[in-house]
């Protein structure tokens, strides 16, 4: 590897697959913790497609941090809470959430697209979730979904993520989130499962919305990953290098752990796609951290 592992000083990963699981995790919120300390993060989030991981973050951050690695949580509206449950959203924002998901295991894309065999998140999963679509023909919105962007709206502090669904539910949850004035929307891997256009992606991104772009989804870094790496070259020319998220969905068993997966993603990065320590910076530490407000 040619980059220094320096390069991960101040890094930001909004976007960790943790345990406690239901699925089996490489690692858990505290071994994450040890491993980001150690090669000298600043913070990351960990998110679960079932349950919100507040409790657990806020521990770990509380009784285990020892060189001010911040670790955040939020929720994913899927069936486990009750989906577009402004209860539960609420609830979560009280205890900390940073991020609240539009459905993703609850999404019939997601299921659609996992059809031909078993998603490793689920785990154990014994109820089947057929997936929902809340997006009408006329291509309105559910009105409880609506709901949820509503609240958000009124909270500046909170990252409305949108989840697992297709590119139209994800460009109407865009357009309507632009329209009440939500502060701050990432669309999480477009380029993967959501299977939305380059052309989409710029236009999300011209609305104000950042685009992630994540180590995990590249057959080249993760066991799990099926996009080609051309795909990255694309994306970075569709999209401004200030409106995009660089983070690492990993955390599944079967692949490599979250910060060392980081470390290789960015290696490739910059010795294959010529992106610059600067940009690296700005896309792993200094945007994340604008959205994470630390």
């Amino acid at each position: 590897m040619s980059v220094s592992r320096e390069i991960l000083k101040g890094f930001v990963d909004m976007h960790v697959h943790a345990g406690p699981s239901i699925a089996v995790r490489k690692v858990d919120a505290a071994e994450m913790l040890f491993q980001a300390e150690e090669a000298g993060y600043k913070a990351f989030l960990v998110k679960d497609h079932y349950f919100p991981t507040m409790m657990g973050t806020k521990m770990v951050t509380q009784h285990l941090a020892k060189n001010g690695c911040q670790v955040f949580g939020g929720i994913a509206l899927n069936q486990s809470v009750g989906m577009f449950n402004l209860h539960a959203v609420d609830a979560a924002y009280q205890l900390g959430a940073k991020t609240v998901y539009m459905p993703t295991v609850s999404a019939r894309n997601h299921v659609v697209g996992h059809s031909g065999g078993h998603f490793v998140g689920s785990g154990n999963m014994q109820i089947v979730d057929n997936g929902s679509i809340y997006l009408d023909e006329e291509g309105n919105l559910n009105p409880d979904c609506v709901k949820v962007i509503e609240y958000i709206a009124k909270r500046p502090d909170i990252i409305l993520c949108t989840g697992h669904g297709r590119a139209a539910e994800v460009d109407a949850v865009v357009t309507k989130a632009v329209e009440l004035g939500v502060a701050k929307i990432c669309v999480n891997h477009p380029h993967f499962l959501v299977n939305a256009t380059y052309e989409q992606m710029t236009k999300w991104a011209d609305m104000g919305a950042y685009i992630e772009l994540n180590a995990a989804v590249f057959s080249s870094i993760a066991k799990s990953g099926t996009c080609p790496d051309e795909v990255i070259g694309e994306i970075l020319k569709a999209v401004p290098k200030e409106k995009i998220v660089l983070d690492s969905d990993l955390g599944q068993k079967v692949n490599v752990a979250p910060v060392e997966g980081m470390y290789q993603f960015i290696c490739k990065l910059v010795d294959e796609f010529g992106v610059t320590e600067e940009e690296i910076n700005l896309m792993g530490k200094e945007t994340p951290s604008m959205l994470l407000g630390i």
